[in-house]
């Protein structure tokens, strides 16, 4: 059984699952899929060819899945595809994909996203994310999982967060940042290390100094970064440095935050 506000306005050929609930004045679009045990607060539209995964809580004002800001959408369909578990607060914007970034949005499970932060286009976001307050995912980024972006921020479009890194507020990241990274102040260098993100995910200690020392190879010795990364992944065993080499040597449509040593 769903239980849904007299105000609100459910269009026909949308799927509802079981238990979900639906507060005043919401508005659900046609092609839309709500997961079991959903919850639209109040004045929140879920619109286009959207599907919102079960135990998903969205506040007041938000507005999900409508069409995207590029001036080269034609009106195609495509998607925004949202994770189990997710809280999405109030004012949120998340829009659907464009034909030329992958037709699809994407957001995985177990995420925050805080007050009046934008995901754009085709913006690919992994599990347990948290994006503070005011924060703007632009089109086409990648957010890997156990990222913390902090309110105020701004990710460049194409640009890639490494899982587990860590971005201060009001920082403005332009350049890729590596796995465990910690990025901060306005100009977003890349600091150190998520050294308390790592802790806190339990991994040991041994393995956090073996991250630490190749935090040092790749901000100093012989050879361009380049160089010292692939050398770097040639010589460990260890999978959390592998993580770190392997998005760096992967393909990429931006340039890297280095290490400051």
């Amino acid at each position: 059984m769903s239980d849904i506000h007299p105000s609100a306005i459910i269009e026909e050929g949308a799927q509802l699952g079981e238990g979900v609930r639906i507060g005043p004045f919401c508005t659900v679009g046609a092609n839309v899929v709500l997961g079991d045990r959903v919850h639209l607060k109040s004045h929140v539209v879920v619109t286009g060819q959207t599907q919102v995964g079960a135990d998903t809580v969205i506040f007041p004002f938000a507005v999900i899945g409508e069409i995207p800001q590029d001036l080269k959408y034609d009106g195609e369909p495509t998607q925004l595809i949202i994770g189990e578990r997710n809280t999405i607060r109030e004012a949120v914007t998340m829009n659907t994909g464009t034909t030329g970034g992958g037709g699809v949005t994407r957001i995985g499970d177990d995420c925050l996203i805080m007050g009046a932060v934008h995901v754009a286009h085709d913006a690919q976001v992994g599990n347990r994310v948290i994006v503070g307050n005011y924060a703007a995912l632009t089109g086409h980024v990648i957010i890997e999982d156990d990222v913390i972006v902090g309110g105020l921020s701004g990710i460049h479009q194409f640009t890639r967060i490494g899982q587990g890194a860590i971005i201060g507020g009001a920082s403005r990241v332009t350049r890729d940042v590596i796995p465990f990274g910690l990025v901060q102040n306005e100009n977003a260098e890349l600091e150190g290390l998520n050294l308390i993100g790592l802790k806190r995910r339990g991994v040991d200690r041994a393995d956090i100094t073996e991250i630490r020392a190749a935090y040092q190879a790749l901000g100093q010795g012989e050879g361009t970064f380049l160089e010292r990364t692939q050398a770097l992944d040639a010589a460990t065993q260890n999978a959390h440095v592998k993580t770190i080499t392997q998005f760096i040597l992967s393909s990429s449509d931006r340039s890297y935050l280095q290490p400051k040593v």
